[in-house]
């Protein structure tokens, strides 16, 4: 698929945000960029990236910082199967972590992203 297939169907559902995942994004980082691009260009999405790299290496390196750039939200660091915990959020074992990007790279150093669910009127 193009950009811009992949943007169609995203522009489809104004509740979903966008999640890389599979895989790992990373190994194709300048795909990613294009499309996180324009994701950013198009819409108001936040957009979360599974990766088995931690944040501190994702962001020495050139063509995965400018990804990283783009992201709100990297769950980092690879699944251990002796780490796997099924109670975490988002996450599969207790050595990944939910990282703030943007905060992150603004102080240079890893900061926990807090999730905070909607209210829900019943």
């Amino acid at each position: 698929m193009t950009t811009q297939q992949i943007m169609h169907e995203i522009t489809q559902d104004p509740f979903a945000n966008v999640t890389f995942s599979g895989g790992d994004p990373m190994f194709q980082a300048e795909g990613f960029l294009e499309l996180a691009l324009a994701i950013r260009r198009e819409t108001n999405k936040t957009i979360w990236c599974f990766s088995g790299f931690t944040f501190e290496t994702l962001q020495k390196k050139e063509h995965t910082r400018a990804l990283l750039e783009q992201i709100d939200v990297l769950v980092d660091g690879p699944f251990v199967q002796s780490l796997r915990d099924t109670d975490l959020l988002f996450r599969g074992s207790s050595n990944q972590r939910l990282i703030d990007v943007r905060r992150s790279l603004t102080a240079g150093s890893p900061i926990l992203f807090v999730y905070q669910p909607y209210p829900i009127a019943i």
